[in-house]
């Protein structure tokens, strides 16, 4: 291994799903430094190195075993097609506790999908939130009591412990590990060369079966998009709603059932991925930069930064700034 990569260990169990195995190799494969350099190595293990099922008519040809789980800075637990068959609490092999214990206690540990079941069999989500597919969402709850289980949500972030709802989530979910390791600049870049969005509005809900508007006729698209092009001004729910010439009531309605989230949330999130932005490439005063995001002032940017990702805005941009060409 590169030492001065990050390395991510991707544990695939039998009854894999390819996709999300290729995922993490795919988003984290791509991240590049502005010199060109990759930031991560990435490294599929299993618990007996071979040949492993997966829920489709190929198999995969694994070779490296559970002690690459010691190696790792961060650990990817995808989903496995026994998930979705009963469980009982106690699923956990001898095997795979054993390579769990592997896993040093600063490595970050990630699931997609309902790979949420072995961390939380493991006790790794006991008292945390996490999500998972929402169609396992009400026997996962039977199961796992002492997890606070959002089934709303896209992903979750608990620090060192993150999870992720079904399959395409687990995209949004390494993007946004991607962008808090290395930048918005980074994300958006791999974002862009996979051909997918650098983040997703709303949340799972909006996944969920449900009656929803006739395909092409989103009753709250226009006031997103006027709302993302006026993110520096005091924007209110009437301001939203009458984009949209209907009462806060309807729109606040509409807007939950098609983004998943409240207005006011999407909102805060819209501004907080402006102000990444504009402290990552541009010079501003961090003054000037809660203006235009359309925080007011710098306690109010410091407040929502601090609470979406833990950190200030001069730290973030001390960490992330993007440096000038030579």
């Amino acid at each position: 291994m590169h030492s001065n990569r990050h390395h991510v260990a991707v544990l695939v169990r039998d009854g894999l799903l390819p996709i999300e195995m290729g995922i993490a190799q795919r988003l984290f494969g791509q991240a590049k430094s502005a010199d060109g350099e990759f930031l991560y190595e990435v490294v599929t293990c299993t618990l007996i190195p071979g040949q492993v099922r997966t829920d489709t008519d190929i198999t995969v040809n694994v070779a490296h075993g559970p002690a690459t789980l010691s190696e790792a800075d961060t650990v990817i637990v995808p989903a496995s097609d026994e998930d979705y068959e009963p469980q009982g609490r106690d699923r956990l092999s001898a095997p795979l506790a054993d390579a769990l214990a592997l896993i040093r206690p600063a490595t970050r540990i990630a699931s997609i999908c309902t790979g949420s079941f072995v961390l939380a069999a493991a006790g790794l989500l006991d008292g945390l939130r996490a999500t998972t597919h929402w169609k396992v969402a009400e026997e996962f709850c039977r199961l796992y009591p002492a997890v606070e289980l959002d089934p709303d949500v896209l992903y979750t972030d608990e620090g060192r412990i993150l999870t992720s709802a079904g399959v395409a989530s687990g995209i949004d979910l390494c993007l946004h590990m991607i962008r808090n390791d290395f930048g918005s600049a980074v994300a958006n870049d791999v974002a862009r060369g996979t051909i997918v969005a650098p983040h997703r509005d709303g949340g799972q809900a909006q996944f969920i079966q449900r009656p929803v508007p006739e395909p092409g006729l989103s009753q709250t698209s226009n006031s997103r998009r006027w709302a993302s092009e006026h993110l520096d001004q005091p924007l209110t729910l009437h301001d939203l709603a009458e984009q949209e010439s209907v009462s806060v009531r309807t729109f606040t309605r509409r807007f939950r059932q098609e983004v998943g989230v409240s207005p006011l949330q999407w909102l805060n999130q819209k501004r907080v991925d402006r102000a990444r932005q504009l402290l990552e490439e541009t010079d501003l005063t961090i003054d000037r930069i809660a203006v235009q995001a359309g925080f007011g002032t710098t306690a109010s940017l410091r407040q929502h930064l601090q609470s979406t990702l833990g950190i200030s805005p001069s730290m973030y941009r001390n960490t992330f700034r993007i440096p000038e060409p030579d």
